[in-house]
C-alpha cells in the first residue's frame, strides 16, 4: 500500500484511505484477480477433451477409506461457492455455463453478484457486447 500512496503522491498524513487511492488509481484488488483466474481456469477444465489428465483429475472420484474429521474443502466446492457468491449461479448450471465458450463463466466474473442484474446482461456488459 505504501507504493500506491508513492504513486499518487500522498502520505498517512494526508488522511485518505487506502480503498480511495486503489480505486483512484484503477487497481484491481488481487482477491478478484485470482478468483477470475480460478474461473478461468474451470472453464478450460469443462472445455477439455475427456483424455485430458487434468480433466479426469478434476473428474475423479477417490475411493477408499476417508480420513477422520472434517472431509477437506475441494477444488470443486471452492469453485461452486465462488460461482454462488459472485454471481448467482446455481451448482447445477455452472458446468453448462462454463462449457459454452460464447458467454463462458469468465465472461460473468464482474467485482460483485448484483441480484437485480440479469446475469447475461452482466456478461454481455462485461465483453462489451450489447444485448437486446
Amino acid at each position: 500500500m505504501r507504493f500506491f500512496r508513492r504513486v499518487s503522491g500522498l502520505t498517512l498524513r494526508d488522511r485518505v484511505r487506502s480503498s480511495d487511492i486503489q480505486e483512484g488509481l484503477g487497481v484491481e484488488l488481487l482477491l478478484l484477480r485470482i478468483e477470475r483466474s480460478q474461473l478461468r481456469w474451470f472453464g478450460h477444465l469443462i472445455r477439455m477433451t475427456p483424455g485430458r489428465l487434468p480433466r479426469e483429475v478434476f473428474q475423479a472420484c477417490p475411493t477408499g477409506k476417508r480420513p477422520w474429521g472434517r472431509p477437506r474443502t475441494r477444488w470443486r466446492d471452492y469453485i461452486s461457492q465462488l460461482a454462488w457468491e459472485r454471481l448467482g449461479v446455481p451448482q447445477e448450471e455452472l458446468e453448462g455455463l462454463a462449457g459454452d465458450r460464447k458467454y463462458g463463466l469468465i465472461c460473468l466474473v464482474c467485482c460483485h453478484h448484483d441480484p437485480d442484474l440479469d446475469k447475461w446482461r452482466i456478461m454481455a456488459g462485461w465483453m462489451g457486447r450489447k444485448l437486446e
